[in-house]
């Protein structure tokens, strides 16, 4: 077990390419007894010899998420193709990189995340196993067990085995060898005797090595040899050598005063030195390095001879029996097919077990596979047929933000340029209604690899009227799926098309960057959809429309300006629909006070880090990026020392505290972020001395000024609160997926107060069945129409305006689509007749049976629409009398 490894595997895609509508539910808690079916949803060409495919991972319980696995399917065999290792920048092997940017960089037409590697304190992010880069071995193995790599002989044969790393140096002029421990290697505890790897160990170090120390926390002292065209040029006892080293050239480091350190030590300038090393398998087969065209490793073995295996090593530390995204890479049976593999970990997607992967390895037919590196790293970018580029397959558990890794394996073609094949459209495959789309013409070539399109006039149509084209540009107008054509002379292409409609939508999400109802307050309101098939995405602010209740207003670019107030409104409702589906943001009349801008701060700010390794600092200071010319509190941490759960805590006024007026239910502030996906809190402690804390964000996914809003009621402020720590936590799981250093800053805290909860009647409704006469507060009132029991459902209906109006709420119709909303204090509660799903504040759910329209009168379930409202139903069965209290 590796609690340190780096990374748990990761996806990348990009938000534009149009994601699988795949059917989602929430997840169940077990999932025993539940099988799987395999489901090809597309299939597209990369290059010649290149296939990416796209799987749906279907349950046969529907409460289960369907999963979505990505696929790069190689023909080994095609002479123009090639895989290769990719790494740092200029191959640096401590450098580390996405996989967009490794792409780019070595002009890789696809590729995938590779080897897993440390990110714990001292360690430069090497990868843990060998890394072979056209035949040229970068890294070592580390002494560890289990550990396999997948690798491509110069015959084109693929290979997973467990290798191990041996070598020797020979002073030639003197005929005195020592063995060799390992070449580009970071400092590590061996397997399984725990040792250090470094003492009394020789190793090799290349220009690939290019971090400051050779390695850091080797608990070695190095003695070093500097070696060029074999001969030694330099030697230093007791110190690293700070020559750079050559293309042509290595670093011998022993350990100072041991055996390793003395046999560096007998060099002396102008000494022959040549070193021999091989990677043997656990069989006993040798190979040179030059015997592969390249070789990446991995974790644990998944797949052998076509079936699932158990796992080479233990897999807790790559949280191994829990759902994450995944890479992984195999081959077919006879050799001739490489698969490179992720799972998606994005919205709604949580990914899959190791054992999972293994049975979707399985139906894919892989005869041999190894994990990578998952989680926050898995990353897959492909080049679209036509484009010159590489781009995200598919999100990444980050969104569209690819993470820094240490290695990857890449596709590239080595074919010459042909002549005209055909054109390619390209353009986003997933809109919402309102938003214009851009598309443009690609060509491709005999290999299928781009070529330049000028000269190629276009044509765009549409086969569905959904929307309109006007060079080159869609403008949708209606929900559905479409194709999308293009023609230019006698070549013509397609592309599938999704309109994202309401029925689509799960969840809508209104994030009010302020709740203050005030003339002149202008809020961001930024909309997201929750999809049905587990997608989140932003829904542009050309696409949502808006209603107001309680006030008037005006919104422009996803910015909302409150003009007027209705003098009795307690409380404003913000409604923004997308094709008629709705959710709200509850707005309250109060004030806002200015907490702290900083400017004129007479009180001391100071770091403090738990455990103590935690080290950083914390100041106002002027010239932070984007705020030159104001004062900030800045905090910059380092998290690399230490173990467990870290704090890095921003402490106002000595401990005392910043006063907190009154009793504010909410404050905003900006937060420069640093994208260290930290979560970032804070601390007040309540006028009777005990401590209340509030999460500001989940974890840092931005750079750059943002501002943010969050919740002090539920935080649990009590009488003259102090605002005392702005705080990070490093939690102890995934820490891998966090930067270990960093600096944030804040600016312009504002405290906002609402005049209170808002009002809401909770009278005593008594109704009887069939009765039209009912008491309210044990006043007798007569009802539009008399309860009654659907027959069939055994479900007790009564009419919605009444209950609406007895409870305070707000009904409002919409003939035209038979919705009825209701508005009661903070919750927005939409039906529709006949529909047998509901909205509750923008979740859809199911209901139990279906509201129903009668002369003209809106009836609903009477259990549903009351608890709704947070009142509860009783029922006496004898006397068929209904009661909400």
């Amino acid at each position: 077990m590796l609690p340190f490894l780096a990374g748990v595997l990761v996806f990348t895609g990009p938000v534009s390419s149009g994601f699988l509508p795949v059917p989602y539910a929430v997840a169940a808690t077990q999932k025993t007894a539940v099988t799987y079916k395999l489901s090809k949803q597309s299939e597209s060409i990369v290059t010649s010899g290149v296939r990416q495919l796209t799987y749906a991972w279907i349950p046969s319980d529907s409460s289960i998420p369907t999963e979505v696995l990505h696929v790069l399917q190689v023909d080994l065999q095609n002479p123009y193709v090639q895989l290769n290792a990719m790494g740092g920048p200029k191959e640096s092997v401590t450098a580390k990189q996405s996989v967009g940017a490794m792409t780019r960089e070595t002009g890789a037409v696809a590729g995938i995340n590779g080897d897993v590697f440390r990110t714990a304190s001292g360690t430069e992010g090497v990868p843990m196993g060998a890394q072979i880069t056209s035949g040229q071995l970068l890294a070592s193995t580390e002494q560890l067990q289990g550990m396999y790599a997948f690798g491509v002989t110069q015959d084109r044969r693929p290979v997973i085995d467990n290798f191990v790393f041996s070598g020797t140096v020979t002073a030639t002029d003197k005929g005195v060898s020592y063995p060799l421990a390992g070449l580009n290697k970071s400092a590590y505890r061996t397997e399984p005797d725990k040792a250090y790897s470094h003492v009394n160990a020789l190793y090799m170090y290349t220009n690939a090595w290019t971090a400051s120390e050779r390695p850091a926390n080797s608990s070695a002292t190095p003695n070093e040899a500097l070696i060029v065209d074999g001969i030694v040029t330099e030697v230093v006892e007791g110190a690293a050598i700070s020559t750079p080293i050559p293309e042509n050239g290595f670093i011998l480091r022993g350990h100072n005063r041991r055996e390793s350190g003395n046999f560096v030590a007998s060099l002396a300038v102008g000494d022959r030195v040549a070193a021999d090393y091989s990677l043997t398998t656990a069989s006993g087969k040798t190979y040179n390095p030059s015997d592969f065209q390249m070789m990446v490793s991995g974790h644990t073995l998944l797949m052998d001879q076509g079936a699932p295996v158990s796992f080479t090593r233990d897999v807790n530390g790559l949280s191994g029996y829990a759902d994450r995204a995944r890479t992984a890479v195999g081959f077919s049976k006879d050799g001739s097919t490489a698969y490179m593999l992720t799972v998606e970990e994005n919205g709604g997607r949580k990914g899959v077990t190791l054992k999972e992967l293994q049975q979707m390895l399985k139906e894919l037919g892989v005869w041999k596979a190894v994990n990578l590196d998952g989680g926050g790293s898995t990353t897959m970018v492909t080049r679209p047929l036509g484009d010159f580029q590489t781009q995200l397959t598919h999100p990444t558990s980050y969104g569209t933000t690819q993470r820094l890794v240490t290695n990857g394996i890449g596709v590239y073609t080595t074919a010459p340029q042909g002549s005209l094949k055909g054109i390619a459209a390209s353009g986003p495959q997933t809109v919402f209604i309102g938003q214009q789309a851009a598309y443009s013409l690609k060509a491709y070539d005999t290999h299928y690899n781009p070529l330049d399109p000028n000269g190629l006039a276009a044509t765009w149509s549409i086969d569905k009227q959904l929307g309109s084209f006007s060079n080159g540009t869609f403008q949708a107008a209606k929900a559905g799926t479409a194709t999308v054509s293009v023609k230019s002379g006698s070549a013509s292409d397609s592309l599938k098309l999704e309109i994202v409609g309401e029925t689509q939508i799960a969840k809508l999400i209104v994030e009010p960057s302020s709740t203050l109802l005030k003339p002149g307050s202008v809020i961001n309101v930024p909309v997201k959809a929750q999809l049905t098939d587990g997608r989140l995405m932003s829904v542009p602010a050309s696409s949502v429309s808006w209603e107001f209740r309680g006030f008037t207003a005006t919104v422009q670019d996803g910015k909302l300006t409150v003009n007027k107030v209705q003098n009795d409104a307690a409380a404003g409702y913000a409604i923004a629909r997308y094709d008629g589906y709705g959710a709200v943001a509850v707005l309250a009349s109060g004030s806002e006070q200015v907490l702290e801008d900083f400017e004129k701060a007479a009180y001391g700010v100071s770091f403090a880090g738990t455990p103590v390794e935690t080290m950083g600092s914390a100041a106002i200071v002027t010239g932070i990026a984007g705020r030159e010319l104001s004062k900030v509190l800045a905090m910059d941490y380092d998290f690399t020392v230490g173990a467990g759960k870290r704090y890095a805590n921003a402490v106002l006024n000595d401990g005392k505290g910043i006063a907190i007026k009154g009793s504010p239910s909410a404050m905003s502030l900006d937060v420069m972020g640093d994208g260290g996906m930290h979560w970032l809190r804070a601390e007040f402690i309540n006028g009777d001395g005990k401590p209340a804390y509030a999460t500001i964000a989940d974890k840092v996914d931005w750079t750059g000024w943002k501002n943010i809003r969050f919740d002090l009621a539920q935080a649990g402020l009590k009488g003259e609160a102090k605002l005392t720590k702005l705080y990070l936590v490093n939690q102890e799981n995934d820490q891998d997926e966090r930067s270990m250093l960093g600096q944030i800053a804040f600016d312009n805290l504002v405290l906002q107060y609402p005049p209170g909860k808002i009002a809401v009647t909770n009278p005593t409704i008594e109704m009887k069945v069939g009765n039209k006469q009912a008491t309210v507060d044990g006043a007798k009132v007569t009802l539009p129409g008399a309860p009654f029991i659907q027959k069939g459902t055994n479900t007790n209906y009564l009419p919605l305006r009444f209950v609406g109006d007895t409870l305070g709420a707000q009904v409002v119709w919409d003939n035209k689509t038979k919705r009825v909303t209701v508005l009661r204090g903070d919750k927005m509660l939409e039906l529709w007749v006949g529909k047998d799903t509901m909205t509750a504040n923008g979740i859809r759910q199911p209901v139990p049976a279906a509201p129903l329209l009668i002369k003209g009168s809106v009836y609903v379930p009477v259990r549903l629409i009351s608890e709704q409202l947070g009142q509860k139903v009783d029922w006496e069965n004898k006397t068929q009398t209904i009661t909400i209290r």
